[in-house]
């Protein structure tokens, strides 16, 4: 992992930047991702994680925690067990430029894709389309 991330503190603490309240008649995408950016980092769930990454929400702390859970799981989809390909298709489409600036954690990225085996048809083309950018 390219930095260590203070688990107990969220996004907002982290970016130190506070959003307002989201409008009045916001949708259910924006409110949750105004709540989630308030929530400690350490206590976001995979699906939370995946909702933020996927709009460019907190990267700079967000992919490193990623990435360690799918590093952290693919032992377990070799095995047959259960992957979480939502999470890992927010990661991995996320634009050149992100990767450009965390050059480490894109290898290290790269490295847990290229073990995974039976990827849905849903993620493949993204997984692949991540590792022709190296």
């Amino acid at each position: 992992m390219t930095r260590s991330v203070d688990r107990s503190q969220s996004v907002e603490q982290l970016e130190n930047d506070r959003w307002p309240e989201p409008p009045a008649g916001s949708t259910s995408l924006v409110t949750s991702v105004h709540a989630l950016r308030r929530k400690p980092v350490g206590q976001l769930t995979v699906e939370e994680l995946r909702r933020l990454i996927g709009q460019d929400v907190g990267l700079e702390w967000l992919l490193p925690l990623a990435v360690e859970i799918l590093r952290e799981t693919a032992p377990g989809q070799a095995g047959g067990g259960f992957y979480d390909d939502d999470l890992l298709t927010a990661v991995v489409t996320r634009s050149r430029a992100v990767w450009d600036r965390e050059p480490e954690l894109a290898l290290e990225l790269r490295d847990v894709v290229t073990g995974l085996t039976d990827l849905s048809p849903y993620v493949k083309p993204e997984v692949d389309a991540f590792l022709a950018s190296f």
